[in-house]
């Protein structure tokens, strides 16, 4: 059983929990996911059923967009809603965080900037995940990375007596966390800010639209998944009988990865360009054909 599932992960469960529950769902062990998300998160969640577990590697790379409201007021431990709060800020300083301020500040984080992963991310620090420390009452500061954030939509702005919410909407690359940018526009404006509603509508070239809960989705097959993502070669029995015992065959048109189909349309290998001698060749980097 091969191919890509792709499930509108309900809040509440974890991208493990997730995974364990299509294991059981379809009898194998090979399932895996490309990103997590934590569990208040909602929405796209891309898991690898056996031979596709190897390709999520060019899921995980994709561009991502989420939908979520920012709350300004309270900075919480983990920068979202779930967490301790650790600080609340006086009505003046709220007061003085106007929606000229907030969209200056949120303006400045679009585009190539340096971000500071959140405390409770996935991220390993010494073997072991940086929110489990966070959770074992460790003091976690992750040092900042590239990434690229490339739009950051406002929609509604909603103020009470204590609180402001920002509605956003945001398109960055692999690696960006909403949740820091929702903390970073409280450090910002002096007033601390955290997550309490994020949904994930894209892991490219999957969108949300093409989700399902995860009793319901429908296995995709890894050739019209990969097809996707990379571009694609079909083979002819000649080539494909080259491949199945990893020799190579002539030079892909694509310089990129490419994803090697059969005659029957299914996924049997990908092959990358490489130069032997003073010619290019196609090089089989993982195959699903056997000779």
């Amino acid at each position: 059983m091969d191919g890509f599932l792709l499930v509108d992960k309900a809040g509440g469960m974890t991208s493990h929990d997730v995974v364990a529950k299509i294991r059981r769902r379809l009898g194998t062990k090979k399932v895996g996911h490309a990103g997590t998300l934590d569990p208040m998160a909602t929405g796209v969640l891309v898991l690898g059923i056996g031979n596709a577990t190897r390709l999520l590697q060019y899921v995980v790379d994709g561009q991502k967009a989420y939908h979520a409201t920012i709350r300004l007021g309270a900075a919480t431990i983990t920068d979202d809603v779930e967490g301790e709060v650790v600080f609340t800020a006086e009505p003046t300083l709220l007061a003085a965080a106007t929606d000229e301020k907030i969209r200056a500040t949120l303006a400045t984080m679009v585009g190539d900037i340096l971000q500071r992963p959140s405390s409770v991310s996935a991220i390993k620090v010494d073997g072991k995940t940086a929110h489990q420390r966070v959770r074992d009452g460790e003091v976690v500061e992750l040092a900042a990375r590239p990434v690229h954030v490339e739009e950051i939509g406002i929609h509604a702005i909603t103020r009470g007596d204590d609180w402001i919410e920002i509605e956003v909407s945001v398109r960055c690359s692999a690696g960006t966390y909403i949740r820091a940018i929702a903390r970073d526009l409280g450090e910002a404006l002096d007033v601390g800010g955290h997550l309490t509603m994020l949904r994930r509508t894209l892991v490219s070239p999957f969108e949300l639209s093409e989700c399902a809960p995860w009793e319901d989705a429908e296995l995709i097959s890894t050739a019209s998944g990969i097809a996707k993502i990379l571009p694609t070669r079909t083979l002819d029995a000649e080539e494909l009988n080259e491949i199945s015992f990893g020799r190579t065959i002539d030079a892909n048109e694509s310089e990129r990865v490419t994803a090697a189909l059969t005659q029957a349309g299914e996924f049997a290998a990908l092959l990358e360009n490489r130069e032997l001698g003073k010619k290019k060749f196609a090089t089989p980097t993982l195959v699903a054909v056997k000779g």
